[in-house]
């Protein structure tokens, strides 16, 4: 049995329309997430059970698509690609699965207007975006996965000396690696006081301004997602706004209350989430908006203006009163492990190295709608 990894495929997927992903688990998990432009053909149960009902719900895929299966973790998705290369079919399957595919990341550059190099790193499978800042030769780190071998390239690649590594908050989808990224490299982990319950953090307040080479970055304490979120403004020209504003969509407001982290209640904090937004409203019309996700499967640059987002973003144009009672009586599904991965970040829980991926499977369900 021929497996594929994770990386490979995400670089075939971007260019080969040859490839068909087929997705075995439940109907219900593929709709909760799954790899863009996969099919799923249900046959969790049947590859256990009945082989045969599998094998020939298996026999109505096109033949000359080359195929590579893929489940949770990558077992199930083998018996199918048995089954599969036994009947004639080029199959693969996808080494650990949606496990796998969560590691995968992608980045490119963005283009912003000031002397000096913003690296947007996408992570499809997570729906996570994040940074590398360069200027003159130093280099600052937004909002990193725990896979730092990602980070730790590009910065080799502009030969950057890290001089910074932040977190816009304390998020709930993802284990951060901000705090490790910065051990290694000696520097310090920007995170406002109000997420850092119990982790060593260098406390970054409203109105702080850090030097990246030439750059500024300025740090805008816009707290409702989270007590401590900040928004990054960088010369006025890009705005890293976290999990505060989304091109589409807003952070909701109830996660750290729900956790047990937050003292505040949810409607106070949707109210102030409206206020944190009106400050980011005041900044200007043409700076990019860049927040730490993209629903969908983010392809980078994912960018737009504050303008655009601005006249796309319907939550933007609620009065406070409606946009307090939206917030704090229409929550979407958590996400997965939302508690754990909360506690982890604030250094209230740690969970070991062989856990993180697992705790992290699942959709990223961090924006209000």
């Amino acid at each position: 049995m021929s497996e594929i990894s994770p990386a490979e495929l995400g670089e075939r997927s971007r260019v080969d329309d040859d490839v068909l992903v087929v997705d075995i688990r439940h109907e219900e998990e593929y709709d909760d997430w799954h790899i863009p432009d996969s099919v799923n053909v249900d046959v969790y149960d049947e590859l256990a059970d009945d082989r045969e009902s599998a094998r020939e719900r298996l026999a109505a895929l096109p033949e000359e698509k080359e195929i590579v299966t893929v489940c949770g973790a990558g077992i199930a998705a083998a018996t199918a690609t048995e089954i599969l290369e036994s009947t004639g079919y080029d199959a693969r399957t996808l080494e650990d699965g949606m496990n796998g595919w969560s590691r995968v990341h992608r980045s490119a550059a963005v283009e912003a207007d000031f002397d000096g190099t913003l690296v947007q790193v996408a992570r499809p499978g997570k729906g996570c975006l994040s940074y590398v800042l360069v200027s003159d030769g130093d280099a600052a780190v937004f909002d990193p996965s725990h896979y730092l071998e990602e980070y730790e390239a590009i910065l080799g690649e502009y030969d950057a000396e890290l001089v910074g590594v932040f977190d816009t908050h304390a998020h709930a989808d993802h284990v951060s690696g901000a705090s490790e990224l910065a051990d290694r490299h000696g520097v310090p982990y920007y995170l406002h006081p109000k997420d850092a319950l119990a982790i060593d953090a260098t406390p970054v307040e409203d109105g702080q301004t850090v030097a990246v080479g030439q750059l500024d970055v300025e740090a805008v304490h816009t707290p409702g997602h989270s007590e401590g979120s900040v928004s990054f403004d960088v010369e006025g020209a890009a705005l890293l706004t976290g999990d505060t504003l989304f091109h589409d969509s807003v952070g909701r407001v109830e996660l750290g209350v729900e956790a047990g982290i937050e003292d505040s209640d949810v409607e106070g904090n949707a109210a102030t989430l409206y206020e944190s937004l009106q400050r980011l409203l005041d900044r200007p019309n043409d700076a990019l908006v860049l927040p730490a996700h993209d629903p969908g499967s983010p392809e980078p640059p994912v960018t737009a203006t504050l303008d655009e987002v601005r006249e796309r973003n319907g939550d933007l144009g609620r009065e406070r009163e409606a946009f307090v009672r939206q917030l704090a009586s229409d929550i979407p599904d958590h996400p997965p492990n939302f508690e754990r991965v909360k506690r982890t970040n604030v250094g209230q829980e740690s969970v070991p190295a062989d856990e993180l991926a697992e705790l992290e499977l699942g959709p990223n369900n961090c924006a209000a709608e």
